[in-house]
């Protein structure tokens, strides 16, 4: 044999050995109905082109909505544990529902990371990090903002009630405004009106209706901020009531843009999908680790002062 070709066999073999140790991941996440997760899945599945050239995978699996929505995130991960992956990036907003299929998949040596929503339960769970926004945090700051540019009582609607994510922003919220003297009203609809545009406009017209002192609305969804706008210019309070919002569609900066809505809250989901998935795989494949415990992909406010620097990022799909 020449030495060219021990040299060759040499590379190859090497490469096969790399290959058969590469992390193969699940990645779990809401519901596929959700425009949200399209921007995570961007990010996952840009880190996975450099996850499957080292001959690993990346298997983004999602709920088909809300309705029982802790329990299905467990059955899906309870799903990947059966695969035998390497390693699960998941969303926590329910612990009690999914802590067991965690714990389960940590007994079966699969390492779990989390994303997006579960940071508070990060030593709970024994996940490797959390990748995304401090919701409380990110909530007092858009209570803040609106308080602080005049709104006096504003209106925090809650589309999963008992969300722990969810609960966490509008709590924010509640204390953010309350620093700057307004308070707060939290309008917990039914799940059934979740990505319902009619009724949840509806609904919110019904309160702005009902108590006219309300100058400010927050949503915790694009969609949803679409739903209150409907509402606030049906009743001619678009210059009386501001909007705001957390995460970003091309419908939000258009308003924002146009003035008729006042920020957005973005917690950059495209940084949640690609540093949990390749953060996840380099620890698995080369035990590399991040220090820094959680690490915050937001808050980052949205409004006219940066509204044209973040049309590009929602265009190209990574924000």
């Amino acid at each position: 044999m020449t030495l060219k070709k021990t040299i060759v066999g040499a590379v190859v073999a090497s490469m096969t050995a790399g290959a058969a140790m590469a992390a193969d991941i699940a990645l779990v996440i809401g519901s596929n109905q959700d425009s949200f997760w399209n921007v995570v899945k961007k990010g996952a599945e840009d880190a996975a082109m450099a996850i499957e050239a080292r001959g690993g995978s990346v298997n983004i699996l999602q709920t088909n909505n809300y309705d029982n929505y802790g329990a299905d995130l467990a059955t899906l991960i309870e799903q990947a544990t059966a695969q035998g992956v390497d390693g699960i990036a998941t969303v926590l907003p329910e612990p009690n529902a999914q802590l067991p299929a965690i714990k389960a998949a940590q007994e079966a040596g699969i390492v779990v990371t989390l994303l997006n929503g579960g940071g508070d339960s990060l030593e709970e769970s024994g996940a490797q990090n959390y990748f995304g926004s401090d919701e409380y945090v990110a909530g007092v700051a858009g209570g803040k903002y609106l308080a602080e540019r005049g709104s006096t009582h504003i209106l925090c609607h809650i589309q999963i009630p008992g969300t722990v994510n969810l609960e966490a922003r509008c709590k924010g919220v509640e204390d953010g405004a309350s620093e700057s003297g307004a308070k707060v009203t939290i309008l917990r609809l039914p799940t059934t009106l979740d990505g319902d545009m009619a009724g949840t406009s509806a609904a919110i017209e019904s309160e702005l209706n009902g108590d006219p002192s309300i100058d400010g609305v927050i949503t915790l969804a694009s969609w949803s901020a679409s739903a209150a706008f409907a509402a606030i210019e049906q009743l001619g309070k678009v210059e009386s009531v501001q909007l705001g919002q957390f995460d970003l569609s091309p419908a939000t900066l258009d308003r924002i843009k146009a003035g008729t809505q006042a920020m957005a809250i973005d917690q950059t989901p495209y940084y949640q999908g690609f540093l949990s998935v390749s953060t996840l795989a380099a620890n698995i494949d080369f035990g590399t680790k991040i220090a820094t415990e959680p690490v915050l992909t937001g808050p980052a406010i949205v409004d006219s002062s940066n509204i044209d620097a973040t049309f590009a990022g929602v265009e190209a799909g990574a924000r």
